[in-house]
């Protein structure tokens, strides 16, 4: 689980037990807003994508920590990830 704080409120986001070590997967994030190339540059392993209103960040995930690693990185450049979610293969 990934906790964050929005608002005075603490979020949960249960990640599922997605990745093993010998597997990718991948993944799409959307991202509230229009991030600038800037920002997208930030995450040189995932495409991107403007829609309406949002972002979509999606790509090969190695492993858990690096599922961790971007979620911590879209914290850190105060982007809001609205949904995550695994993509078929």
């Amino acid at each position: 689980m990934v906790a964050s704080s929005a608002a005075g409120r603490t979020l949960l986001l249960k990640v599922p037990p997605a990745v093993g070590s010998d597997t990718t997967m991948r993944y799409e994030f959307r991202v509230t807003g229009d991030v600038s190339r800037l920002l997208s540059e930030a995450f040189p392993e995932l495409e991107t994508e403007p829609v309406s209103r949002q972002t979509l960040f999606f790509g090969t995930i190695t492993d858990e920590a690096h599922l961790y690693g971007l979620l911590a990185r879209f914290q850190d450049l105060g982007l809001r990830v609205e949904e995550m979610r695994r993509l078929p293969e």
